[in-house]
C-alpha cells in the first residue's frame, strides 16, 4: 500500500518496502506515527503488526492494538484488506521460546521475498515479533533493518517501557546478526509537542486530525498519565515517529556505532564487546518529523475533501 496523492514524486529507486509493528492501544503516540508512515510516499507498506504492550494491565493487549489499527484505517478510509497482522499475544517467557504469529510470518515472507528493495520494519513496542520471525528462520538477518524505539539511555541502560514488555526478546534480537538503528528513551524524547500546537496543527486535518487529538486529550486525562511526573498538562511526546523519522531522514552524523549490549533482567546494559555493533541514534530532528506530518495531514485532508 502506497499514498502517492502528492505534487512532487519519490524516485523509484528510492521507494522502500516498511512494515510497522505497533502496540498501538498502549497510549497515544503510536497513532500518530502510524498515520505518517501510511501517508509516506517512500514507504511501500507491506503491513501493520499489532502488537502487545505486556499482559499486566490488559491480557489482550495485542488485541487492543489490533482493534486500533482497524479504527485508524477507518477514519482514513483504507482498506485493510491484507494490510493488519496480529502479532504475538504475550512476551516471551524464555530466550529460545518461538511466539509465531501472522505478524512473524508477514516478516519472514517479506523478508525472504525476492525484492531489491531494501525492507525496513518498525518497531515502536516490544520485539517480540522480529525474535519469534529470526529464531524460526535465521536467513532474515542479512535482509532487512528493524528500527526499535525502545531501550535506557546508553552507556548503562535502565528502565524503560518497551523493553520492560519483553527483555528475552531484546536479548535474542541484539545478540542476532540482524541489522538494528535503535532509538534509546533519551533520544525518542527530543520530539515534544504542545496540546495547543496539535489542537492547531492536527485536529483540523479531517476525521482522522481530530481522531489523533482527540484520543490523545482523552487519554492525557486519565489517572495514570495526569498524576505522572513527566506529564505537564500541556505537552506530549510524540516518541515513536522517529522510526518514520528516519526512514525519511537518515540522521546519517547523528549515531554511533556501538557493540550490542546484553541486558540483564533490571533492563541494565552489560557491555561483554561479544555481540556486533548496532547503529544507536544520540539526536533526532524534531522539526523535520512533527513538520513533515502535520504538511502530510494538511495535504491528506484537503485530497480527501476534494474526493468527496
Amino acid at each position: 500500500m502506497r499514498y502517492t496523492s502528492y505534487a512532487f514524486q519519490v524516485p523509484s529507486e528510492k521507494v522502500v518496502r516498511v512494515i510497522t509493528n505497533t502496540d498501538a492501544k498502549n497510549e497515544a503516540d503510536d497513532q500518530f506515527a502510524v498515520v505518517q508512515a501510511l501517508l509516506s510516499p517512500k514507504f511501500d507498506n507491506v503491513g501493520m503488526i499489532a502488537a502487545h504492550y505486556g499482559i499486566g494491565r490488559d491480557v489482550d493487549s495485542m488485541q487492543k492494538s489490533f482493534v486500533e489499527l482497524e479504527t485508524i484505517f477507518s477514519k482514513m478510509g483504507f482498506s485493510t484488506a491484507g494490510m493488519l497482522y496480529h502479532g504475538a499475544e504475550r512476551p516471551m517467557k524464555a530466550k529460545t521460546e518461538i511466539l509465531n504469529s501472522e505478524g512473524s510470518d508477514l516478516i519472514i515472507e517479506e523478508a525472504m521475498k525476492d525484492d531489491s528493495r531494501p525492507l525496513f520494519v518498525l518497531f515502536l513496542g516490544p520485539l517480540t515479533d522480529l525474535a519469534a520471525a529470526y529464531l524460526a528462520e535465521p536467513r532474515i538477518a542479512g535482509r532487512l533493518t528493524a528500527i526499535w524505539i525502545g531501550g535506557g539511555t546508553y552507556p548503562n541502560g535502565g528502565i524503560e517501557f518497551n523493553l520492560g514488555n519483553d527483555i528475552n526478546a531484546a536479548n535474542v534480537v541484539f545478540s542476532s546478526p540482524i541489522e538494528v538503528w535503535q532509538v534509546p528513551k533519551n533520544v525518542y524524547e527530543m520530539i515534544p509537542a504542545s496540546l495547543a500546537e496539535l489542537e492547531v496543527r492536527v485536529r483540523p486535518c479531517g476525521e482522522i486530525g481530530k481522531y489523533l487529538f482527540d484520543q490523545l486529550n482523552e487519554h492525557a486525562q486519565e489517572e495514570i498519565p495526569r498524576k505522572s511526573a513527566f506529564r505537564t498538562g500541556e505537552s506530549w511526546v510524540l516518541g515513536d515517529n522517529p522510526a518514520v523519522g528516519l526512514i525519511l531522514y537518515e540522521h546519517r552524523f547523528e549515531f554511533d556505532w556501538i557493540s550490542a549490549p546484553q541486558i540483564g533482567t533490571d533492563m541494565q546494559y552489560i557491555h561483554t564487546g561479544q555481540n556486533r555493533p548496532i547503529r544507536v541514534y544520540r539526536r533526532i530532528d524534531p522539526r523535520l518529523i512533527l513538520e513533515d506530518l502535520y504538511a502530510k495531514l494538511a495535504l491528506f485532508s484537503a485530497r480527501f475533501q476534494e474526493g468527496l
